[in-house]
């Protein structure tokens, strides 16, 4: 494995859940059963066979459900347990789980959702653009529930706009190259949102990337792409990424 090739991944897996709850009232988002095992289950097997080889699972809400499937799914030595006390916001729960990573550049993953990305691609684009943090972007059109993002020629980010109709534009598809080093010494409270506090906020003064990656993409964060994801599974999410 090339020395510049991120290995480690966080996964954000703490949230609520709660525009899913009519779909499975009693799990968290992440532990939603599709096609046979948990939607996070899914998400792990790919980035394994993409080169992932260590993961930081950020928990909090009902945390004994990841334990469990964890224990089950995974050697021992494949995985750290990041746990928040109390909810500490995306921002909070990535720089807490920074404190164990043993690398100083990692893949932080929202465990909700399902981007099949390049990662040989984004590692060499992130060390190239010395970024502080390297955001996969996904075309999208007629959209209105996703912010898009505006990006330079020299693939800078220049800004993120607010959640509004676009016909046509990239949007924060949820997976970053992210410096853990720089991010964890960043001035910022113990409880804050990575996308609006770190990203939105710091974008003029920070190395902001985006890489383009026009690959497929599903959220199960509501009950429809949630069915969809189920649909799609045997077809997309059991094929490996690059």
């Amino acid at each position: 494995m090339k020395k510049d090739r991120i290995s480690e991944a966080i996964i954000l897996a703490g949230g609520l859940g709660t525009r899913l709850r009519s779909s499975v009232p009693e799990l968290p988002k992440c532990m939603a059963p599709v096609a046979g095992k948990p939607f996070i289950a899914h998400v792990v097997d790919a980035y394994r066979n993409a080169g992932i080889e260590k993961f930081i699972f950020a928990l909090g809400y009902k945390s004994h459900y990841f334990e469990e499937f964890l224990a089950d799914s995974l050697p021992a030595d494949s995985y750290r347990i990041s746990r928040e006390e109390e909810p500490l916001g995306t921002g909070g729960a990535i720089r807490l789980a920074c404190t164990v990573a043993e690398s100083r550049h990692v893949l932080v993953l929202n465990g909700d959702t399902f981007f099949k990305i390049d990662l040989a691609s984004l590692s060499a684009f992130h060390h190239e653009k010395s970024a502080r943090c390297s955001l996969c972007l996904k075309p999208m059109s007629n959209f209105d529930r996703y912010g898009a993002v505006e990006l330079a020629v020299d693939q800078r980010i220049l800004s993120f706009r607010d959640r509004q109709f676009c016909p046509a534009g990239l949007i924060n598809g949820g997976v970053y190259a992210l410096d853990a080093l720089t991010f964890r010494d960043e001035d910022l409270p113990e409880k804050f949102s990575f996308e609006k506090d770190y990203l939105e906020k710091m974008v003029a003064t920070r190395r902001f990337f985006g890489l383009v990656q026009d690959l497929y993409f599903i959220d199960i964060g509501i009950p429809e792409d949630y069915e969809q994801a189920q649909k799609d599974l045997d077809n997309t999410l059991n094929q490996n990424i690059k």
